[in-house]
């Protein structure tokens, strides 16, 4: 599994621009806020999912964190099978994180294939910056959205974009 300086190590080996900061372990969107004066951009909160049935990949849905969505109505606009939150032990062997950590940067820890990650298209044309922690939630790490994407790209993922449904 990856490490967090291993993964910032990889972004600037790719000439990926990126700034981090360290804080205080975060766990919740709330938390989070009250580092915004040192981190300017979006932020997200994300969703890891495992197939209901165990059929399929797992799915990694990232929203900006103030949307509200259904999770049912998110999984049926990405197409994908019913889902329901997946355990830490997933979390751990899937993407190599812990429980107030996940992150699409997980990704570097995934088999092509395993996981799905969807961002909200919002979050990845609102913004020049987008945040997300490094594997650790004691720290954040601000990319330009193209530069997650092709850095997704560059690990065998294939990252899908989605309008998301506001909840009713």
């Amino acid at each position: 599994m990856e490490t967090p300086e291993g993964l910032l190590a990889r972004l600037d080996a790719l000439g990926i621009e990126a700034r981090t900061v360290r804080h205080p372990p975060v766990f919740t969107v709330a938390e989070s806020q009250a580092l915004r004066p040192d981190l300017p951009g979006g932020h997200s909160k994300n969703l890891f999912l495992r197939p209901a049935k165990g059929e399929g990949p797992f799915l990694l849905l990232v929203l900006e964190e103030e949307r509200r969505a259904s999770v049912n109505a998110l999984v049926r606009a990405a197409g994908a099978p019913r889902s329901a939150f997946a355990e830490a032990e997933h979390l751990r062997a899937q993407l190599g994180v812990e429980p107030g950590s996940v992150t699409p940067f997980g990704m570097v820890n995934a088999r092509p294939g395993a996981v799905r990650v969807v961002f909200d298209q919002g979050l990845m044309e609102g913004f020049e910056w987008v945040n997300f922690h490094p594997l650790t939630n004691t720290m954040t790490t601000a990319i330009r959205p193209a530069d997650m994407l092709r850095f997704l790209r560059g690990l065998g993922h294939e990252p899908a974009l989605l309008a998301v449904p506001e909840a009713g």
